[in-house]
């Protein structure tokens, strides 16, 4: 009696196989291979680059604007204590003519004292009979806050972006990755781990590192935006007293001086 031939079932990889395969999902082994054959790997190559550039810019920004919230926060309270305890009046805007031009605040005061003297200047004239004193002083300080706060937002445009769009970057690899699998065990005609385990590892690390790129993008974004929230709520609250200080001559609870 004539028996049906049967399929032999494929041979498992061997540990040392298995083992060389897994080799092949290391990081320096995808920089080899990179570096080796870079015509077989330009997506990797776009996306790591696109990806250093990314991590670069962030990084950039947020050291740049940690140390400009430092200083900012350590000389801020001094410039507007030193504004106010001064009694002249003179005195107190020529200390913030001799500070730096990164302060804010200074450059806030200066706005309320600039409009000031040119009001009083030009008293009797058509532009004190359109706008009275507050009013004017009011404009120049909501100016001189706009400017200030906007600067305050420099670089977390590229944060956010960083943030939002790296793990898509690192995305593209891992697509690439695994398309590069499938087209491996199609050529090969059958499924084995040293087919597909260097595609899949090269998709793995290029999701981590789009992770590891936008996160610290997302967290600096997030800090400053919160420290930023609180000083343009001091810039706020040191517009409103130079505007009762500069058209009336006093800050609110302070008697006025008689000259």
């Amino acid at each position: 009696m004539l028996q049906e031939p049967t399929t032999a079932p494929a041979a498992a990889p061997s540990g040392g196989d298995a083992a060389a395969a897994l080799s092949q999902m290391g990081v320096d082994h995808l920089i080899n291979e990179m570096v080796t054959n870079p015509g077989q790997h330009i997506v990797q190559w776009v996306v790591t680059i696109t990806l250093v550039l990314m991590s670069v810019m962030s990084i950039y920004w947020i050291v740049v604007n940690f140390i400009k919230n430092l200083n900012l926060r350590r000389r801020g309270d001094s410039v507007t204590t030193t504004f106010w305890e001064t009694p002249n009046a003179q005195d107190a805007i020529r200390h913030m003519e001799e500070q730096p031009k990164s302060e804010p605040f200074s450059k806030i005061a200066l706005d309320a004292a600039q409009a000031a003297a040119h009001h009083q200047r030009h008293e009797g004239s058509r532009l004190v009979e359109s706008l009275n004193r507050s009013e004017f002083v009011d404009r120049a300080l909501r100016q001189g806050v706009t400017r200030e706060s906007m600067k305050l937002e420099s670089g977390l445009t590229v944060l956010a972006t960083v943030g939002s769009t790296a793990p898509f970057v690192g995305l593209l690899g891992t697509v690439w990755g695994i398309y590069g699998a499938l087209i491996r065990l199609g050529a090969g005609g059958q499924a084995s781990i040293d087919a597909v385990a260097g595609p899949v590892g090269e998709a793995l690390i290029m999701t981590a590192v789009g992770l590891f790129v936008a996160i610290p993008a997302v967290l600096g974004y997030n800090f400053f935006v919160r420290l930023n929230r609180i000083t343009n709520n001091k810039f706020d609250t040191f517009a409103h007293d130079l505007h009762d200080f500069f058209a009336t001559g006093a800050r609110v609870g302070e008697v006025p001086v008689k000259r």
